[in-house]
């Protein structure tokens, strides 16, 4: 290293977060009465994501600019060769009221399987 130079910061693949997959890849979106934002596509997706994980029925939103309720249909929908499980949201904006219809695609569920940590199996003294 040289007089005046800085250290070079270096990559480390292992130590990086893996960026958030596009939205596309994890919604699909079947009716929806207001513009989906990429920021509300993923936001609805983590919600589901996680009725969908625990089987819950509905759930709670609220944001700095959306509020509502997602609710969890129990039914798998397909469109073309699209398919997952169904969700609809009833949400407020700053734009006004809309409701949203959408699934979890089965491509999208598969990557978030993959980028769950795995849980560790409980290790007893007995």
């Amino acid at each position: 290293m040289t007089w005046g130079s800085r250290p070079r910061a270096r990559y480390n693949g292992g130590m990086a977060e893996q960026p958030p997959p596009p939205a596309w890849l994890l919604v699909c979106v079947l009716f929806s009465t207001l513009p989906l934002t990429p920021a509300l596509a993923m936001t609805l997706h983590e919600t589901a994501y996680e009725l969908y994980t625990r089987g819950a029925g509905a759930k709670s939103l609220s944001g700095d600019l959306v509020w509502g309720r997602v609710l969890n249909l129990h039914k798998d929908m397909l469109l073309g060769t699209i398919g997952g499980p169904a969700f609809e949201a009833e949400l407020e904006t700053a734009r006004g009221p809309g409701k949203v219809r959408f699934l979890l695609t089965r491509q999208g569920l598969d990557l978030m399987q993959e980028r769950a940590p795995a849980q560790a199996k409980p290790t007893y003294l007995n």
